[in-house]
């Protein structure tokens, strides 16, 4: 197992290597910018995350994406590559569940819940991405109320944390970077 995280340059390479197509690198990289405005925004509150973790795992999310099961196929990308952290995010980012409490949130929140609000390369918010992905699976009725629980459950989530930090999520992407996808170096 490596010791360290890929950089940014070594996960572009990765996803290179991958054949991921160029619209899916930008929807990481997005995802990545996303998740690591919110991370840094919780530290400046007291909290902890592995910053190099987040970058790393976000990038390559969905590195195997155009595949069926892309999460289990990427997780297993990473773990050949030595990545073993990243693939345990890799992984669990479709199914996580959140603890909505901001003091409990890990690497892997942050990754799943910057993907939950990032539709392409856009910051959406949380209902224009869980609609999206309802009409793009064509949700039947059980998979369509899984999702609306998942969706109320990162909406607290978003609230928790939108409290502790004082500001609106969305206000705080667009006060980073203006909005778009710039922030991973």
């Amino acid at each position: 197992m490596k010791e360290k995280h890929p950089d940014r340059e070594e996960c572009l390479k990765m996803l290179k290597d991958y054949n991921t197509p160029p619209h899916v690198i930008r929807h990481c990289e997005a995802v990545t910018d996303t998740a690591l405005i919110i991370a840094r925004a919780l530290m400046e509150k007291g909290l902890f995350f592995d910053v190099p973790l987040i970058r790393a795992a976000g990038l390559l999310h969905d590195v195997a994406r155009v595949d069926e099961k892309h999460w289990v196929t990427g997780a297993d990308f990473a773990r050949r590559c030595g990545y073993h952290e990243e693939a345990a995010i890799i992984q669990n980012h479709m199914s996580h569940t959140f603890d909505t409490d901001p003091k409990k949130l890990r690497e892997l929140d942050m990754v799943c819940l910057a993907d939950r609000l990032i539709l392409e390369d856009a910051y959406v918010g949380i209902d224009a991405r869980m609609e999206y992905l309802i009409k793009k699976i064509n949700a039947d009725k059980e998979t369509e109320r899984y999702i609306m629980a998942k969706k109320e459950i990162t909406r607290a989530l978003v609230r928790n944390i939108e409290n502790l930090i004082g500001m609106a999520i969305e206000d705080l992407i667009n006060k980073k970077n203006g909005g778009g996808a710039n922030d991973i170096k």
